[in-house]
């Protein structure tokens, strides 16, 4: 897996990298190589450093036993916790930033699902067993940069692909479909490596062996790439898609999402965010609390996910800015704003540019959605209790009817008018409870 170009001295250098440099990397980098050990730091941190990205995970290889970080930590006072021991990771903890270091490892035995693994000192043969060239790389705390694989030039052109051959690849870790499609979302340029595309699509139907928890975190990390309809539509094609999410049939309204709340708007609280992405690539008539419960999202997660689709509907048109305030009222800003985007994307997905009035009243409905706070209505059930109402469903009903019209007055009716259009309610109630009204 090897390539013979690939040359096994440093063929690069990190620039100027405040991670590189942090007290608290020195420490870490200093005890782990108190002796002597080569210790480098391994993988995306490396990537991303060289594609000018931001770095927020650092990951450093050791030929160092578990025990031995352990210990040569420990002796630095540095707290550790072996959060994945069984394959040589122990996470280092200075402050409040953490470091994942790992014992350089070779496959052993491999299903597909997972990998039995056992620790050797060569950092080719580490390398070797990662998924693509540009994931592959190394670097010395002095920056100097290992490529064994060719991924610096991959990365610069935008190239995504498996170390050797892409099928042996994914027959390891079948998981490696949907990586592959998360990285070209993140990294890559058109066109897609054919051989990586032809396997993932070879390879598709074995999705289904993976742990739905898993398929989860790849997807919402699909959908934070740039332009994820793109991705959704590679994964269409190779068939993926309809393995993990064949619900996803609307990819103009998330191309359209994608834009608005990146590149079109500039609205304080507006960012690119994936449970609203995975709502706009949902067709209309998909049930989406069966989408949370299949891809094991949060409680939280999955009623987001269902009250934009269920709000969207009622936003076809453009509604008032009293009815915006109303609907932010009853559902929060949060569902309003992720229905008010769908919604504005459905529509651009049908006509690529909007009259000019629509686009303002959709601007200000969003706008509301996201900085607008909903004033507390100022009754509850005591104040209906003291009017002589009996406890029960009748004082929920009544509380819901004033405060519509409370709503409906533009939230401006203070307390005692409230009062007054409460007693007018539960009187109305007693009216027609009188013998004689048809009761």
């Amino acid at each position: 897996m090897i390539s013979m170009l690939a040359s096994q001295e440093p063929t690069g250098k990190l620039g100027p990298e405040p991670w590189l440099t942090a007290p608290e990397t020195v420490r870490v980098v200093t005890a782990l190589q108190r002796d002597g050990a080569d210790v480098r730091f391994v993988g995306g941190c490396v990537r991303d450093a060289l594609a000018h990205k931001h770095v927020s995970d650092i990951d450093i290889g050791t030929p160092d036993l578990p025990d031995r970080v352990t210990a040569l930590l420990a002796a630095d006072g540095i707290k550790t916790v072996p959060t994945g021991i069984d394959h040589g990771t122990v996470t280092a903890v200075i402050d409040k930033r953490t470091f994942e270091i790992t014992t350089l490892r070779r496959d052993v035995e491999t299903d597909g699902r997972r990998a039995v693994v056992a620790y050797t000192d060569d950092w080719i043969v580490d390398s070797s067993r990662r998924d693509f060239t540009i994931n592959a790389l190394s670097a010395t705390p002095n920056g100097d940069v290992y490529d064994y694989h060719n991924g610096i030039p991959d990365l610069a052109h935008g190239k995504v692909q498996f170390i050797g051959r892409a099928d042996a690849r994914i027959e390891e870790d079948h998981l490696r479909i949907l990586r592959y499609f998360r990285f070209y979302g993140h990294y890559g340029r058109p066109p897609a490596d054919v051989a990586a595309f032809n396997a993932c699509r070879k390879h598709a139907d074995k999705l289904h062996e993976i742990s739905a928890e898993r398929i989860r975190h790849e997807m919402l990390r699909i959908l934070m790439s740039p332009d994820p309809a793109d991705v959704f539509l590679l994964m269409k094609n190779a068939h993926v898609l309809d393995v993990v999410l064949p619900e996803a049939g609307n990819i103009g309204r998330l191309r359209a999402t994608a834009w608005l709340s990146t590149r079109a708007l500039v609205l304080d609280g507006l960012h690119a965010d994936p449970i609203r992405r995975l709502g706009a690539s949902l067709r209309a008539d998909t049930d989406a609390s069966a989408i949370g419960s299949r891809l094991r999202l949060s409680n939280r997660e999955s009623d987001r996910l269902v009250k934009m689709t269920e709000i969207v509907h009622a936003l076809r048109e453009p509604l008032s800015e009293n009815a915006t305030q109303r609907l932010v009222h009853v559902h929060g800003g949060e569902a309003v704003a992720d229905a008010t985007i769908l919604a504005w994307a459905e529509r651009l997905a049908e006509v690529a540019k909007l009259p000019s009035d629509e686009t303002a009243a959709r601007r200000t409905m969003l706008e509301i959605a996201l900085a607008w706070k909903s004033p507390t209505f100022p009754i509850d059930g005591k104040d209906a209790q003291a009017l002589g109402l009996e406890r029960g469903p009748q004082i929920g009903k009544v509380l819901r009817q004033v405060e519509n019209w409370w709503a409906a007055g533009d939230f401006n009716a203070d307390r005692d008018a409230c009062l007054a259009q409460l007693q007018k309610a539960i009187q109305d109630i007693r009216t027609q409870k009188k013998p004689g009204n048809g009761r």
